[in-house]
């Protein structure tokens, strides 16, 4: 994984929005090789229960910039404290269907042990980027017919139990195809209905 040009990449940035959120998608190196921590949402949160996401969360008063509102929300989640933290780069922003705006920064973080705040954060997982770049562990699909999104296509890694998918796998993709030589195919697995059940 080559994190060099994260640095001097300039994403593409959603200019309006209804709210601002940033999420940190923090590397860290384990046994020589790179790996991605990401976290389980608790069953109990409104938004998205369950799903697989990086840590991260919408922007307070308190934060100066984006920046800090990614590696607040870390440390609330995780405890994986700020100055721990090297922020190489950004991806490109996304816009959610509730119009909130997420911003989304890659950084470094040591190899330790995080603790999750039961209250945002059923566990987390470290996952191993050889995994999430391996053919036989990823699936994509194009839905048909949302009425908010249209026709749009959806992700899936599934690595060690674990599935990333929806707005995170977009961020996947995006992040392995900027740093690694895996590329999304160009052809879909399948063509489903917008109501179709997710394989999850």
């Amino acid at each position: 994984m080559d994190l060099t040009g994260l640095r001097r990449y300039t994403p593409e940035e959603v200019t309006r929005a209804r709210r601002e959120a940033a999420v940190l998608a923090p590397v860290i190196e384990r046994g020589g090789e790179a790996h991605l921590l990401f976290t389980k949402r608790a069953a109990h949160l409104g938004e998205h229960p369950g799903q697989m996401s990086f840590p991260g969360g919408g922007r307070e008063p308190i934060d100066r910039t984006l920046t800090d509102t990614a590696l607040r929300e870390a440390d609330e989640e995780v405890g994986m404290r700020p100055e721990e933290v090297d922020v190489l780069g950004r991806l490109d922003d996304t816009r959610t269907s509730s119009a909130y705006r997420i911003r989304p920064f890659v950084g470094v973080a040591p190899d330790r042990e995080y603790v999750a705040d039961e209250s945002e954060v059923a566990e987390i997982a470290i996952l191993p980027v050889g995994g999430l770049t391996d053919p036989a562990n990823y699936e994509t699909e194009r839905r048909i017919g949302h009425p908010e999104y249209g026709d749009h296509r959806v992700h899936f890694f599934h690595v060690d139990g674990y599935t990333v998918w929806g707005v995170t796998g977009q961020m996947v993709v995006q992040l392995l195809e900027r740093t690694t030589d895996w590329r999304a195919p160009e052809e879909v697995d399948r063509v489903v209905g917008a109501d179709a059940e997710l394989p999850i």
